[in-house]
């Protein structure tokens, strides 16, 4: 999580920077506990839904006798207060609730009205940023007891009482170790471990309703591997050893950075990794186009060439985890969620992808029944289902340059969920294997990120280095290529040509 200014967080204004009347601090949360009961988490959700609809639809009534500017200006703002609202709830509830609301930060959100999109997006990006952080009183227990009475002047010469980030389940603050080295120590809420477990049984209804739209899911493996990778989440040591596993598969990587890990001071609930600096996702975002297009580039490589390169990658991709070094280096910086993937899966992942680049309705289909993903092939279209995955990864299925656009991300995510896609009947009936389920998460992000980031570049071509093993069509492809051949790292064998 890249440094930002410390201080008290500004109260709500207007986009126009003028302060709402019934404005809320940003800072929301700071005072309270995590709530955890499942009831309670969903009662505090379901309140300020209903409130700030209340609100919304009183304020819309009382619009109708002023003016058209008025009007608008009144709406804009009920809109601004209610994402605002909305942010410190979540904030406030961590956990995967908070997860949802960063997600919804850098994908559109199809059911606001177009031109208050981008109000509840600025907002809920904070989450990413900004979230509301727990006072130092309440963390340093926690620093406490997993250093089981250790003097913590001993172990840090300087730790900031401010935090400098907070996430969905843990806040980090800079310190200094004894020796000068800079450092950042990810502290995790107390009482956040509850709270997931609450927001885990509410999946469990997501995943029934889920069944009851595609018959063919199997809620139970879904459920588990949902919960396996949210718990593993709550480990640090856990994910200590998941960043080891990246940072030395990276060290020295022409364009990707992985910080490294102090294992001695990480504990459970604790984890200390390098300080590393440098720009964040909104400021990357005001780059020029081919910035941004390189630093998709480079998200792209890592998230999916990951997976043929290591057999292992991270399933959080969300803007709040990477960062722009000054020199040209894009760190990743959370690995609470990694997945590992066989072979096999590989290989078989590489077929769908060939028989779909070939336009082979029957051998995707065939492909798709071998990856989980269709239970009873007589019993589907293969040119619709064709169609329908060309819908969802045309972006780097295609010989094309392609920018990639939030109405595509929408469009996709219609496709694999919303009723009234024409594909619905398709849906019903395609089943997702639970181990695809972070893959297909994985792959949601990163088309949302390059999506905010408007970047361009040919993703087949690409993808081809690592399904058909094609050389590397640009200059970073060269760069990581050679990387890899001088470590000895052997390419997952690629396809025939297509």
């Amino acid at each position: 999580m890249a440094p930002r200014a410390a201080g008290r967080l500004p109260v709500a204004t207007d986009r126009a920077g003028r302060p709402l009347a019934h404005g809320y601090p940003l800072a929301v949360a700071e005072d309270r506990k995590i709530p955890k009961g499942r009831v309670r988490r969903s009662a505090k959700l379901g309140t300020t839904l209903g409130v700030q609809g209340a609100r919304y639809a009183g304020t819309k009534a009382a619009s109708i006798a002023r003016s058209e500017e008025g009007r608008k200006e009144k709406l804009e703002n009920r809109h601004l207060e209610a994402a605002i609202k909305l942010m410190g709830t979540l904030g406030e509830m961590k956990g995967a609730a908070m997860k949802l609301g960063q997600m919804a930060s850098f994908i559109d959100i199809e059911f606001l009205p177009p031109e208050y999109r981008e109000i509840y997006q600025e907002q809920l990006a904070k989450l990413r940023t900004d979230a509301p952080a727990m006072p130092w009183e309440k963390v340093v227990k926690v620093l406490e007891e997993e250093y089981e009475g250790v003097p913590l002047r001993e172990l840090f010469s300087d730790i900031e009482r401010e935090a400098f980030a907070a996430a969905s389940i843990g806040q980090v603050h800079r310190a200094e170790l004894p020796n000068g080295t800079r450092v950042a120590v990810k502290i995790q809420y107390p009482g956040v471990a509850e709270a997931l477990e609450a927001d885990l049984r509410n999946a469990g209804t997501l995943v029934r309703l889920g069944k009851a739209i595609a018959p063919g899911l199997d809620p139970k493996s879904i459920a588990a591997e949902l919960r396996e990778r949210v718990l593993e989440e709550l480990d640090y040591e856990h994910e200590a050893q998941d960043q080891r596993s990246f940072a030395r598969a990276y060290r020295d990587h022409p364009f990707i950075y992985v910080p490294d890990v102090y294992t001695r001071l990480s504990r459970r609930r604790v984890l200390v990794t390098e300080l590393v600096e440098g720009q964040d996702f909104e400021q990357v975002k005001e780059l020029d186009h081919e910035q941004r297009s390189r630093f998709g580039e480079i998200v792209f490589r890592f998230s999916f060439g990951s997976i043929y390169h290591l057999q292992h990658f991270n399933a959080d991709a969300h803007p709040g985890n990477y960062i722009l070094m000054a020199d040209g280096r894009v760190a990743f910086i959370d690995f609470g969620m990694t997945k590992r993937i066989d072979r096999e899966q590989i290989m078989l992942e590489q077929r769908a992808v060939d028989a779909a680049v070939r336009k082979d309705p029957e051998r995707l289909r065939e492909a798709l029944h071998d990856l989980g993903f269709v239970k009873n092939p007589s019993k589907l279209d293969a040119e619709r289902l064709m169609e329908h995955v060309m819908v969802v990864g045309g972006w780097y299925l295609e010989d094309r340059d392609y920018e990639v656009s939030s109405k595509q991300v929408m469009k996709m995510i219609e496709a694999t969920s919303d009723p009234r896609s024409e594909y619905f009947d398709l849906v019903r009936r395609e089943s997702m294997p639970a181990d695809e389920l972070m893959g297909r998460r994985m792959e949601t992000g990163v088309m949302a990120v390059l999506a905010q980031l408007r970047a361009k570049r040919n993703w087949h071509r690409i993808m081809r280095e690592w399904v058909y093993g094609d050389a590397p069509q640009t200059e970073l492809g060269e760069q990581e290529w050679a990387y890899f051949e001088a470590r000895g790292v052997e390419r997952v064998p690629g396809l025939p040509d297509a």
